[in-house]
């Protein structure tokens, strides 16, 4: 595919995904039925796409445009690199058409940048400016900003099989570099060669998983002991459970209310090594008390607006509201499946007070003799996601 080719195939999967399309599905769905695209063309229409949506008011304001969408946005993406966008929308071959004498006025009109409107220079929706400002407080601007940024490639090391040196040397064998990540004793940041990663001996072998370093970090901090019952009580694709298995020897059960999403959990724990019991809800009654509950609850994922951009322009105020509700009745479950001096821990990857430190007042509030010990928010200036971690225990 030329430059110009993949620039017509990124506005169309913008399009679809504006129009609802998720953008993985909007991706796979081309790339199956676009076989002559080789893998160089597969990463680059994805890198225009995944970018457009990082930035898809500002390239659509630089643009000239008022309404999103694909052809606005990758016009914008390329006068925001410097590159004269006449030189790609030729109309030759399967380059976009030509810009049209609208949209020639469009960019000639583009306001000043620094009179746009926070939300629109800082890619998020109006509706989210508040709740975003209040959770953020002084830093709102700072990690809206990142926010338009790629995330970085972090990888978990095994800490009971192998050292975070030794998993780094390995990788570099096979052409793989990498740095530690001051944000867990256990993260190595990719800096060379990520797309080799699923493949390397190192990853295959389970000395290293994909996981970003906020939730390293929020499970190191746990209270783990080898020989205790733990329970992940929304184990999903069991990410948390193997980074808890991987740091003590303890008896760990597995649990979702969609148990499909835990079906590549028994391979992952094979590879890793790690024993995971995996209990369906039916079951979970039967099950004796547990030292840690452990519940990272589905939530608006605000925290990770970089690796999954779309979410920003799909989140509704009525969807987050269903979401706080389905958090409250996940924390009141899980608290009765602790043991009398037993753990309670609340993660998410959400940035919002709403689902989180509000969560835990609300909680507090409705079950009296538990306390909080301790809460954190990590924001991706501190070169994670954004994620939220507190620790209740029974007072």
């Amino acid at each position: 595919m030329t430059p110009a080719a993949r620039i017509q195939t990124a506005i169309e999967i913008l399009d679809r995904v504006v129009g609802g399309v998720p953008a993985e599905q909007a991706l796979t769905q081309w790339a199956r039925a676009s076989r002559f695209a080789g893998s160089g063309d597969r990463l680059a229409v994805r890198d225009h796409v995944y970018d457009a949506l990082r930035h898809l008011r500002s390239y659509t304001a630089l643009a000239g445009g008022s309404v999103p969408g694909g052809r606005f946005a990758m016009l914008g993406s390329l006068k925001a690199t410097g590159i004269e966008p006449a030189s790609l929308f030729t109309g030759q071959g399967y380059a976009p058409l030509p810009m049209n004498e609208a949209e020639h006025a469009a960019m000639l009109r583009v306001p000043d940048p620094a009179a746009l409107p926070d939300a629109v220079a800082l890619d998020y929706p109006d509706w989210l400016e508040t709740p975003l400002r209040d959770s953020l407080g002084q830093d709102f601007s700072a990690v809206m900003q990142a926010m338009q940024q790629r995330a970085p490639v972090i990888l978990r090391v095994h800490a009971r099989r192998s050292t975070r040196e030794g998993a780094g040397v390995s990788l570099a064998k096979e052409g793989i570099a990498t740095t530690p990540h001051s944000l867990s004793m256990t993260a190595l940041e990719v800096i060379d060669n990520e797309r080799k990663v699923a493949k390397s001996g190192a990853y295959l072998s389970g000395l290293i998983e994909l996981q970003d370093a906020a939730p390293q970090a929020a499970v190191e901090a746990l209270p783990l002991r080898s020989g205790m019952r733990v329970l992940d009580y929304c184990a999903g694709g069991g990410g948390k459970v193997l980074a808890m298995a991987a740091l003590v020897d303890a008896q760990f059960v597995a649990h979702d209310a969609a148990p499909a999403r835990m079906r590549d959990l028994p391979d992952r724990a094979r590879r890793a090594k790690a024993s995971v019991r995996i209990v369906e809800t039916d079951k979970l009654g039967d099950e004796p008390a547990f030292d840690l509950v452990l519940t990272d609850v589905p939530c608006s994922g605000t925290g990770t607006w970089r690796r999954g951009p779309d979410a920003k322009w799909t989140l509704t105020a009525d969807r987050l509201a269903e979401l706080q509700k389905i958090q409250a009745a996940i924390l009141d479950a899980a608290a009765d499946c602790v043991s009398a001096n037993g753990y309670l821990a609340y993660m998410t990857c959400s940035l919002l007070k709403g689902e989180n430190l509000d969560q835990i007042t609300g909680f507090l509030e409705r079950k009296p003799g538990w306390k909080l010990l301790g809460e954190r928010l990590f924001t991706p200036l501190e070169g994670g996601d954004g994620f939220y971690s507190a620790l209740l225990t029974r007072g």
